[in-house]
């Protein structure tokens, strides 16, 4: 095909990464070249093949963000790098240079040896570097690729790969899991805690492409797991397509902490769907960055099913010109005595949409729940736009439910007086600014704590003015 091979030539001029096989348009013959590459067994080729035949016959969403720039069959549904290259490592040391390359600027090596107790990484359709701790996978901890265990765990697998977000849930549900490929596999066994985080890369870098990772997480009663990943892709002058789905079991007891920083291109349309179940007496800490993308239509979910059960649930959007940041959180009370707090702060700037929604839905079954809600709005200038829309729903006379929501512009005697202590308005804007998403940021570890800070902080540049 000739729109291929232009494709390949621009991958080979722009990081010397040579791709073998591009799959564009959606077909039936797409979706089992995908699974081939893979080596899946049956089972799985069937999953695709009927999650195929639901996307089928759903139409592009017309409401919310503007999606029409996007053109499904024009996407890069699976790249394969060079067959002269071993791409998939255990060892860091193995590595492909090109991409050794690019995590050595994400600082994840020194990450790793500092304070992860494993690290993986996946380049466009392929994982290329997975590695946990010996004495991490020695306490029966898993952390290995999505491909990979669906062939080395087929039970797990089996039992809960979506689940949680069925290809019914909605069109891009049932686009992933028609032709999802790499992500994260994650299992803690009972009673084992893990404080020291897992993390995860991911790059998308081919041009007009996509990526679908498929990450599960499994945390069972009276474990601890905690997960970080970060996300990004470099622009080109074509449309891009993120689309990841996130699936997190909590047990009895147990406590999960996920972390996640999305810094994609302005040209990325990133439609990601998370969710979390999590049974009595347990707790789900979740932190959200998003930065970048054209579009962004992402609302994590946490389903409060056992009773006693607990989630906290952190954001922070940055919407800049021609940028819609379409976020939320949703909580689902089901037990007993149930609480939920959600914590959201954006900034909108140059023209930029963040429009924040948020679902409290409190069942019958759901006695004495509380819920308290807090959304906060930076406005840089006249043009930009924040919406806050909120949903609650309670079926129950005995829940407690409070929100609330502002917006407004830095204040300009804040910025006066810094500046009047010789800081540069960029720089005394990007203080304000931190401050205004502390409470949020101060809850990742240490170091990425600091390179979110400096995310936001080349965000604010040429701000305010």
């Amino acid at each position: 095909m000739t729109n291929n091979m232009s494709l390949k030539s621009t991958l080979e001029t722009k990081d010397n990464i040579i791709y073998d096989l591009y799959l564009t348009g959606l077909t039936e013959d797409t979706v089992r070249k995908i699974s081939a590459e893979q080596k899946e067994p049956e089972r799985m080729l069937q999953h695709r093949l009927k999650c195929l035949k639901i996307f089928q016959k759903t139409k592009l969403p017309t409401r919310w963000p503007n999606l029409s720039g996007l053109n499904l069959d024009d996407i890069v549904y699976y790249a394969k790098p060079h067959k002269n290259h071993e791409w998939y490592a255990n060892d860091r040391n193995d590595v492909p240079s090109e991409i050794k390359e690019k995590f050595q600027k994400l600082w994840i090596p020194e990450a790793e040896q500092k304070y992860l107790a494993g690290a993986g990484g996946q380049y466009d359709s392929l994982n290329v570097y997975h590695q946990i701790q010996e004495k991490r996978s020695k306490q029966g901890i898993i952390f290995e690729d999505m491909p990979q265990a669906v062939v080395k765990y087929p039970d797990l697998v089996k039992k809960y790969f979506m689940t949680l977000v069925p290809a019914t849930d909605h069109m891009f549900a049932a686009l992933h899991g028609a032709v999802w490929s790499g992500g994260t596999f994650v299992y803690i066994p009972k009673g084992v805690k893990l404080t020291d985080p897992l993390q995860a890369y991911f790059r998308m870098n081919t041009y007009a492409g996509w990526q679908f990772e498929h990450t599960m997480i499994i945390i069972e009663d009276d474990a601890e797991g905690s997960y970080i990943e970060w996300c990004s892709a470099p622009k080109f002058d074509k449309a891009s397509l993120h689309a990841g789905l996130v699936e997190i079991f909590v047990g009895k007891n147990a406590k999960m902490k996920y972390s996640s920083v999305e810094n994609w291109s302005t040209n990325t349309y990133n439609l990601n769907t998370k969710r979390a179940i999590i049974e009595e007496s347990g707790y789900m800490e979740r932190i959200n960055g998003n930065l970048g993308s054209c579009a962004t239509m992402l609302y994590p979910c946490s389903i409060l099913k056992g009773d006693y059960s607990k989630t906290d649930m952190l954001g922070i959007a940055v919407a800049g010109k021609w940028q819609q940041q379409d976020t939320g959180s949703k909580v689902i009370h089901i037990g007993k005595y149930t609480s939920s707090n959600i914590v959201a702060k954006s900034i909108s700037k140059a023209g930029g949409i963040n429009t924040y929604r948020w679902l409290v839905k409190i069942t019958k079954w759901a006695e004495y729940a509380i819920n308290n809600t807090k959304c906060d709005a930076l406005l840089f200038n006249d043009d930009s736009i924040s919406n806050t829309i909120p949903l609650i729903q309670s079926d129950n006379d005995t829940a407690i439910v409070a929100h609330e929501a502002s917006a407004g512009k830095i204040d300009e005697s804040e910025l006066f007086y810094l500046m009047s202590r010789w800081l540069t308005q960029d720089k005394a804007t990007t203080m304000i600014v931190n401050g205004f998403f502390s409470s949020v940021i101060k809850k990742l570890p240490l170091e990425y704590a600091g390179e979110l800070n400096k995310l936001v902080e080349l965000e604010m540049e040429g701000s305010v003015g």
